[in-house]
């Protein structure tokens, strides 16, 4: 069993941001700030001005792997809501296992934030924007076996 980040590969860099070795090198693995903390600090890897009521994707250059039965749930900060109005734009994402190395960005995860504020918000490299916590979750006793795998990216199991 194990549970980890780690960067996706250069050619997936390439494709998803763009062919920028020093930058894909400066990817920092995302760690808790704090001995309790729950939340591993996801950090941007680009400077960005986030407009007052506009959505935008920030690539990570990261894809996580963990054990059955457990999900990351991406949060925005808690701070960015207090402070600047700002969240995910699906409130709270969800990475699944099976996410991890899919064939079409091999479990590449992005973030969206929204500025629901009245200024604009200046994010720089390395600022952290989001926090991923790693949760358990059940299934029901009386399921039918579940043989669909995934074989896509995001948005891949509702089609």
């Amino acid at each position: 069993m194990s549970r980890y980040f780690e960067k996706i590969s250069y050619e997936q860099f390439k494709k998803d941001i763009g062919d920028d070795l020093d930058l894909y090198n400066s990817i920092e693995i995302p760690r808790r700030s704090t001995k309790y903390s729950a939340g591993y600090d996801i950090k941007s890897i680009e400077d960005k001005v986030l407009k007052k009521g506009v959505a935008e994707t920030f690539g990570t250059g990261l894809k996580v792997n963990m054990n059955d039965n457990e999900v990351l749930t991406i949060y925005s900060r808690s701070s960015f809501g207090y402070k600047y109005n700002t969240t995910l734009v699906n409130s709270v994402g969800i990475i699944d296992k099976d996410y991890y190395n899919n064939p079409d960005n091999e479990g590449h995860f992005k973030i969206r934030l929204i500025n629901l504020g009245d200024e604009d918000l200046i994010i720089n490299k390395g600022d952290k924007i989001a926090q991923g916590i790693f949760v358990n979750y059940l299934v029901v006793d009386n399921e039918k076996e579940i043989i669909k795998e995934r074989n896509g990216g995001i948005g891949s199991t509702g089609k």
